[in-house]
């Protein structure tokens, strides 16, 4: 899952070489921060936030589909 959300990020922004995902386990849900090179942010929340609105479901589908929970920040 990890990897799906660093692919998605990657394909977005202006450099993919600054794109992390940090992976955080908790008891029942896994949290996914997301960091990008300044200057793409924007690129990866989107206008009103619709791009990271899909970034979210893509990876809360990918979750159910293995029978967990996932939730996605977007950190500057």
């Amino acid at each position: 899952m990890k990897e799906l959300v660093e692919y998605i990020a990657r394909a977005l922004v202006d450099n993919p070489d600054q794109v992390q995902v940090k992976e955080v386990e908790g008891e029942k849900t896994t949290v996914y921060e997301l960091r990008v090179g300044e200057g793409d942010l924007g690129k990866v929340i989107g206008k009103h936030g619709r791009t990271a609105r899909s970034i979210r479901t893509l990876l809360n589908a990918a979750a159910t589909k293995m029978g967990k929970r996932a939730v996605l920040e977007i950190l500057e």
